[in-house]
């Protein structure tokens, strides 16, 4: 695979990354999820990076890019074990809205779900003005909300690792290139009483 090919292949990773990621944002700011809200505002910053790296040929933020994909592959696979509620983890804990209360905003706004609230003065006075009422049920979904964000941290869970693999390969074809200009460089930095000059011979 020729290093163009990579390179358009790691450009659009990226791109696809982005996307996904600002659409990601915009429903856990909708939930206040404020956890994989911070953990967003990362990625997006670094996928940036490794955009930027690939256009410019910048070997550093290259290798950035490739390190937080592999954080970001970890911290989405917790994301998947903690809605699945794999070992200890449970999705009705407050790990991921940092103790707000909140919940993930496609529990009632799935494809097919119908919330039921039931009106209550004590609870309703209990949440906080800012923060969206939670359903007491919700029923009919094609689709249950932590599957989604299972499925939604599966997908960003392949884009990490294609651009992990891909970084990583266009990391080393652009420190190679480095270090064949730093040769070059080395050869046409020398002064003429460090060259060994051969006489030519007419015959």
């Amino acid at each position: 695979m020729g290093f163009c090919t990579k390179r358009n292949l790691l450009l659009s990773t990226c791109v696809i990354q982005l996307i996904v990621t600002v659409w990601r944002q915009v429903f856990d700011f909708l939930g206040y999820m404020w956890g994989p809200i911070l953990a967003n505002f990362f990625q997006i910053i670094f996928v940036i990076f490794g955009f930027f790296g690939v256009c410019q040929y910048r070997a550093k933020y290259t290798i950035a890019y490739s390190v937080w994909c592999f954080f970001w592959c970890c911290w989405n696979i917790f994301v998947i074990c903690f809605y699945l509620d794999v070992g200890i983890l449970d999705k009705e804990s407050s790990l991921l809205n940092l103790g707000t209360g909140s919940v993930s905003w496609w529990e009632s706004n799935g494809p097919g779900c119908k919330p039921v609230f039931h009106v209550n003065l004590t609870t309703i006075e209990t949440v906080p003005p800012w923060l969206p009422p939670r359903p007491n049920s919700v029923t009919d979904c094609v689709i249950l909300y932590h599957h989604l964000e299972a499925l939604q941290a599966s997908i960003h869970v392949a884009l990490s690792i294609l651009g992990l693999i891909f970084g990583i390969s266009i990391c080393k074809s652009l420190l190679e290139e480095d270090d064949s200009f730093d040769f070059m460089g080395a050869l046409e930095s020398k002064t003429p009483q460090h060259l060994a000059l051969q006489p030519i011979i007419n015959k």
